[in-house]
């Protein structure tokens, strides 16, 4: 039986994600970086965001909301709020939470040896493989999309 602890996640002390037993802290960069990887996989934001977007976003994950929007996009998820929030499993603040979490973990796990980076010529894209499992990618849970809401920079 493997006893082994897994590491803590850590790239500084400005943001705390918590869930069971692990406790990952981001530098303000990387936290910000990793929001706005998670709101284009859900289809949410097309392309890079300005500063105030960012910060927005930044307020929606940490916060769950925007009470005092800095930018278009802040004004935006406050115009779609009830398309944006529902059962906590379907919002979109559990699913930007929840990809930070993941890619924090990934990037974890790629650290401490239990996973790899691998590139697929097929899919042009990258992924997590097994190297104790001869390079078998991992499966991760399909995301929702908000692509129907999502938000369009002016």
């Amino acid at each position: 039986m493997d006893t082994q602890k897994r590491g803590n996640y850590n790239s500084g002390e400005d943001f705390v994600l918590e869930y069971g037993e692990l406790r990952f802290t981001f530098n303000e960069r990387d936290f910000q970086e990793r929001c706005e990887q998670a709101a284009m996989k859900l289809g949410f934001v097309r392309g890079r965001l300005g500063e105030s977007e960012l910060e927005d976003l930044v307020n929606l994950a940490v916060n769950g909301e925007i009470p005092d929007p800095t930018s278009d996009l802040g004004e935006h998820v406050n115009d779609c709020w009830p398309d944006l929030v529902g059962p906590a499993e379907r919002s979109l603040v559990h699913w930007l939470r929840r990809l930070v979490f993941r890619s924090a973990w990934l990037d974890q796990r790629v650290k401490e040896g239990e996973l790899d980076v691998a590139f697929d010529a097929e899919s042009q894209s990258f992924a997590y493989v097994q190297p104790e499992r001869d390079g078998e990618p991992i499966e991760l849970a399909q995301e929702p999309s908000w692509g129907r809401v999502a938000y369009l920079p002016r």
